[in-house]
């Protein structure tokens, strides 16, 4: 069992990022530039929340804290926020918009994700929450920004 936890905690970001770039090949093209701008615009403002989100919450990684082994080897740094689960449920939270089927999948591999961090002693709950309210607000930011260069495009006409 603790193969598996490893196996998704380490391995199921790639998944994502996999379906994510075969969605992107597969929807129609002014599809894909405004998804890409919105991962774009939600990805650099999730990195720059995040970042911020860090300097004012420090949790140290249960394995530390807890004393005990984490199922594989990891810095003993500031947990908060969980990177892989900020960038997959950036990828989630997006493509959602797009295709339910699609984006309800990478937020269930999101979770999925998160869990085995948490189970593999490298993650808190806490820090898995975190990240997905930082990639939610960044992808409604980033979903307002593609909105509003939609409708100022209109008044250029």
């Amino acid at each position: 069992m603790n193969s598996i936890t490893v196996f998704i905690a380490q391995y199921f970001l790639y998944l994502s990022v996999f379906i994510t770039v075969w969605y992107w090949f597969t929807c129609p093209t002014s599809t894909r530039i405004e998804l890409i701008v919105r991962l774009a615009i939600g990805g650099v403002l999730a990195l720059a929340l995040a970042k911020i989100a860090s300097q004012l919450y420090y949790d140290p990684r249960p394995f530390v804290t807890e004393h005990i082994k984490p199922l594989f080897a990891h810095a003993a740094d500031n947990g908060f926020p969980s990177d892989h689960a900020l960038l997959i449920s950036l990828l989630g939270f997006t493509v959602v918009s797009y295709s339910r089927k699609v984006g309800a999948t990478l937020l269930a591999i999101a979770v999925a994700v998160g869990s085995a961090r948490v189970a593999a002693h490298v993650h808190h709950p806490v820090d898995i929450l975190g990240s997905f309210l930082i990639s939610a607000v960044a992808t409604v930011a980033g979903l307002g920004a593609t909105k509003n260069a939609r409708i100022a495009k209109l008044w250029q006409r």
